[in-house]
């Protein structure tokens, strides 16, 4: 099994997204899967120009010549992919949302009707990874990933896409912190994610218990807030 993580996180390898996508992946592949992390910061991913070229002309192939076809090769060649962003403004990172229109070329322009009963575009290829949606916000409180849940949801319902899994992570400031206090909270929730991971390699999903608890807030959250608004 064959699991890519893309990171949009503009901080990379510093980022709280990359400690979330690490712990995952590191049980991952103690399950045996083949595991790759890849950060979107240091690829040339291009803004999708609109021109439908990839659609006309390059069927399958953008105009634009950067990083991008090789990260949907990777993408494509993957039976698991992880869009894994820091939450901006309610939704992703603006390099997560060019990663995303990128990815025009795998569908074709013609239409047909969703399994929600919207149209949706005809497939370009029999089979696409199965998708984790990963994120990490600054807020107290879990409801803050209310658009990337309905994204998730139409993607489901319209693209009959395969969405494993859901996790979300408020209060992420947290897990880079270096106050003993929050040292035993944070083990143990990089430990869950390592359970989570070797839970979709085995199994293919998670658990009701295991996304129960990776739900739970990492400290009350009107702890949280105090904290917040001091350290500012």
């Amino acid at each position: 099994m064959k699991i890519t993580a893309f990171n949009g996180s503009p901080k990379g390898e510093r980022s709280n997204t990359n400690v979330m996508v690490s712990s995952f992946l590191e049980g991952a592949g103690s399950a045996g899967a083949d595991v790759e992390n890849i950060f979107l910061s240091k690829k040339k991913i291009g803004h999708c120009l609109g021109c439908f070229t990839c659609w006309t002309r390059t069927p399958g192939n953008c105009v634009i010549k950067d990083d991008m076809a090789g990260l949907l090769d990777k993408y494509m060649g993957s039976d698991i992919v992880i869009l894994a962003t820091p939450l901006y403004v309610d939704h992703v990172t603006g390099i997560m949302k060019d990663f995303m229109d990128r990815r025009i070329p795998i569908a074709c322009p013609q239409f047909e009707s969703g399994e929600a009963g919207e149209t949706v575009h005809v497939k370009r290829y029999k089979k696409y990874p199965s998708m984790i949606m990963m994120s990490n916000c600054g807020f107290p409180e879990q409801d803050q990933f209310a658009l990337l849940r309905l994204y998730c949801k139409r993607r489901r319902t319209n693209n009959k896409a395969s969405v494993l899994a859901e996790i979300y992570r408020s209060q992420g400031e947290l897990l880079q912190v270096e106050d003993p206090r929050f040292k035993p909270v944070i083990d143990n929730y990089k430990a869950l994610l390592k359970k989570a991971g070797e839970e979709i390699t085995i199994n293919g999903r998670l658990s009701e218990v295991t996304l129960k608890e990776l739900d739970k807030p990492l400290i009350p959250e009107e702890e949280y807030a105090q904290l917040a608004n001091e350290s500012w």
